[in-house]
């Protein structure tokens, strides 16, 4: 008997002309005679990488494949040997690194938190409390957000999976649909949902996973920026944020509702209906404190660090069987960062060995050298902040710019903790400027309650408010820091 062989259809996972954009830019660099003071390695890697951050930019193919093509390309053009000798950087050096897998670990972690309902349990129960009022419904996300946010290194697993669902169902309450009775309710939530999740992003090293990206690369120019660092400085210009960003929506954007009595009694019906915590849930929730309390202490006291603490709190929850293997295996989104965050970092570290960096540092801060270092690092930032309307990704502005900015920084004279960590919190802030800039944004925007000029339009508004707030409040609280 004849059998017949399935036929297999063949899909290019990829789009020609951002391919094409991409290679054709980085031929071009490679192309030009390597500068003055460069090597042909590090004008090499140079080219490679604006080739990758463009096909990024572009989504000419997913993140990880191509970071993958790059990886490839870096070891067969000897740019990162395999076996690297002295001065040189290996190509797999990337996975060694103890960043990225605090960052893989945490996204396990927040699957649990989701897996549970923990999660939600929390949001409802602030809302339930603080829900009566439209601005009491916003402040109440804002502080489930800050409860759940160290946990979930994911602004879309925050702000789309817990978050948007609650705010969809207070709209719906309130008969708010998109269109003409988009003001009543949903227009304003979605805006303030996603300036909240970018707050919280901001606030903690693991809430967002461009957050160790920050620390990583500034860690490169001699800047050690730990858990608790981070959220130090973070703190005061975070609940100043918190308190003053939701309530400056609501008055230039304000709902027509103002009154909320049915969302307070329907969280507290929701909550009723989901029963008294499980066991699982109990667990999570002190297995969550705990790495809390090793994330800000563990490294002074007990000399652990953050990477093995993340450890500690995953294998008590494969232990009490709350993850299981399979489950970890399955997360396929945290693997998939885990691949192309090692790769940027090896490449941003080999920009940074063979010297691009500090050149192309150098020019940069030519074009801002006359000025005092206050007025040059305002300059850095602004640039830095409002250049987020050309990426959609995080990763990519993160990776393109920041390494580059913070040399130039600190090279005009600023000090480098405040150098390293304003850039850091301005790579976070600037998620709030679009709806395509990453976090919640897509699945806020895409609920239909807002044009996108409306959505710009505010937006720009509320961050001129806040860069006064996290460079002028928290500038003087890192004062008292000591430093600057």
């Amino acid at each position: 008997m004849e059998s017949k062989i399935p036929a297999v259809e063949v899909k290019l996972n990829f789009k020609w002309q951002g391919l094409l954009i991409a290679v054709a830019i980085g031929l071009l660099i490679w192309a030009i005679p390597t500068p003055e003071g460069l090597s042909a390695r590090a004008w090499g890697m140079l080219a490679l990488f604006v080739a990758t951050i463009v096909a990024i930019i572009a989504k000419a193919m997913p993140m990880g494949a191509a970071t993958l093509v790059a990886l490839v390309i870096s070891g067969l053009t000897g740019l990162t040997p395999i076996s690297p000798k002295q001065g040189e950087v290996g190509m797999l050096s990337g996975f060694a690194n103890s960043t990225i897998w605090l960052i893989a670990i945490a996204m396990f972690l927040s699957r649990a938190v989701i897996k549970t309902g923990l999660g939600k349990r929390i949001a409802l129960y602030f809302v339930a409390r603080f829900g009566k009022k439209m601005m009491g419904v916003a402040y109440g996300m804002a502080l489930a957000d800050v409860v759940i946010g160290p946990g979930i290194p994911s602004a879309s697993a925050r702000g789309g999976g817990i978050m948007y669902p609650i705010m969809q169902s207070i709209a719906d309450a309130y008969e708010s649909k998109p269109g003409p009775t988009a003001r009543r309710a949903g227009a304003f939530l979605a805006i303030a949902v996603s300036q909240i999740d970018t707050i919280i992003c901001t606030m903690f090293l693991t809430a967002m996973a461009g957050n160790p990206l920050v620390a990583e690369l500034a860690n490169q120019q001699g800047v050690q920026i730990t858990w608790m660092t981070w959220f130090l400085g973070a703190i005061i210009p975070g609940i100043v944020s918190l308190i003053v960003l939701p309530y400056f929506v609501y008055l230039i954007y304000p709902p027509e509702l103002k009154d909320t009595p049915k969302m307070a009694e329907m969280a507290r019906e929701e909550l009723k209906n989901m029963g008294p915590m499980s066991t699982a849930e109990w667990i999570l929730a002190l297995d969550f404190v705990l790495l809390l309390f090793l994330w800000t202490v563990g490294d002074l006291v007990f000399h652990i660090s953050a990477t093995v603490s993340a450890f500690i709190g995953l294998v008590i929850l494969l232990l009490t069987n709350i993850m299981s293997w399979k489950n970890i295996v399955s997360e396929t989104t945290a693997w998939d960062t885990m691949f192309w965050f090692a790769v940027l970092v090896m490449m941003a570290n080999a920009l940074n060995k063979y010297g691009a960096i500090t050149w192309i540092s150098g020019h940069i801060s030519s074009s801002v050298g006359a000025f005092s270092w206050p007025v040059a690092f305002s300059i850095l930032v602004l640039v830095y902040f409002y250049t987020r309307y050309f990426f959609a990704s995080a990763m990519a502005h993160i990776s393109a710019m920041y390494l580059a900015f913070l040399a130039a920084a600190i090279a005009v004279g600023t000090p480098p903790m405040i150098a390293a960590i304003g850039l850091g919190y301005t790579s976070t802030l600037s998620m709030s400027l679009t709806q395509y800039a990453g976090g919640p944004g897509p699945a806020l925007f895409g609920s239909g309650y807002n044009s996108t000029g409306q959505w710009w339009g505010v937006s720009f508004l509320v961050s001129i408010v806040s860069l006064i707030i996290w460079f002028g409040v928290g500038g003087l609280w890192m004062k008292m820091l000591g430093w600057w």
